[in-house]
């Protein structure tokens, strides 16, 4: 198994971020928006990348979910 990339980070935080991912995943940016300070952590971690259509999943943040 992958390690965990928020291990660093408190079990509410690390639960915000790991919901983040399974909203970018899922398209439901308009109704449930990541706020920036999450989306950098997520992009500094390499499990999310911006595009123009806004942000998407890299594979390692697909792992993170499927994991």
């Amino acid at each position: 198994m992958a390690e965990n990339p928020f291990a660093e980070f408190p079990l509410e935080r690390a639960i915000t971020l790991r919901w983040a991912l399974r909203d970018i995943q899922a398209r439901r940016l308009k109704l449930s928006p990541v706020s920036d300070e999450d989306l950098q952590v997520l992009t500094d971690r390499g499990l999310v990348e911006l595009q123009d259509d806004g942000p998407v999943l890299t594979p390692a943040g697909a792992a993170v979910l499927s994991g």
